[in-house]
């Protein structure tokens, strides 16, 4: 489906084991990422440095404190902020609903609609102002936040992973209109948040190129030039996605 699709870099996240098969698949697509919260009990903070210097990794994500029922202010995930600020490691944080509408999901009784705020963030964000750090699904359905934070904020983007395919179309077209209404649209990234269903690649491409108040620099910025910036892709690595 990246080929396909032509999906340049996909940040590809989970067991570190898994993500470094697929990026030994298609090297020249995988930014490999690691599961943050659900590592914290196994890798310490000089661990994940070691690995990060290693370049087994190259972004914490996801990370699903919200799943384990603690706050991202929580004092414990401290020196991980911490060691990524001092790093440069970006940080994509789950700040949006849960596994499942209506009902509480079986290996998923710590989840709390409460931390899905992004104003949780702000503690974070005074710690360490260059800590780069995106809310995943843009803290749906608390868009009125995240809009406060992205501009007080510079360092704070988004993505629209899951929510561009899973969620109503005409709740998700009416939540990305107000944050690009609000002045936000180079920090809002593309996302699939696939997880068991590759198909869901194409139909989150689709909800971007398909979405009537989106110009064609706008379609562009969401699926490519703002993750661009946010990851620090080099010019040689920008110019030679550009070319396939």
């Amino acid at each position: 489906m990246l080929r396909k699709y032509n999906v340049r870099r996909a940040v590809t996240s989970g067991d570190l084991r898994d993500v470094t098969r697929w990026r030994g698949a298609a090297r020249d697509r995988i930014i490999p990422a690691i599961a943050f919260a659900d590592d914290v009990n196994r890798f310490s903070v000089d661990e994940f440095r070691r690995l990060y210097r290693a370049g087994s990794f190259s972004v914490f994500a996801e990370v699903s404190n919200e799943y384990l029922g603690i706050a991202p202010n929580d004092p414990r995930w401290e020196p991980y902020f911490a060691m990524a600020e001092e790093l440069d490691i970006p940080i994509g944080i789950h700040m949006g609903e849960g596994p499942v509408n209506g009902a509480r999901f079986p290996g998923y009784d710590s989840y709390r609609v409460r931390f899905t705020s992004p104003l949780l963030l702000e503690d974070v964000l005074i710690r360490h102002p260059t800590l780069r750090i995106y809310a995943m699904h843009y803290g749906s359905p608390m868009v009125e936040q995240t809009i406060a934070m992205m501009f007080t904020y510079p360092n704070l983007y988004v993505d629209v992973a899951c929510n561009d395919w899973l969620m109503p179309r005409a709740q998700f077209y009416a939540q990305l209109k107000q944050m690009v209404d609000a002045g936000f649209e180079k920090r809002i990234m593309f996302g699939s948040d696939q997880m068991w269903w590759p198909q869901a690649i194409g139909e989150s491409i689709r909800s971007i190129e398909d979405a009537p108040f989106l110009s064609k620099s706008q379609k562009r910025d969401i699926l490519y030039n703002n993750a661009a910036r946010f990851l620090r892709l080099s010019d040689a690595e920008v110019k030679a996605d550009n070319k396939r």
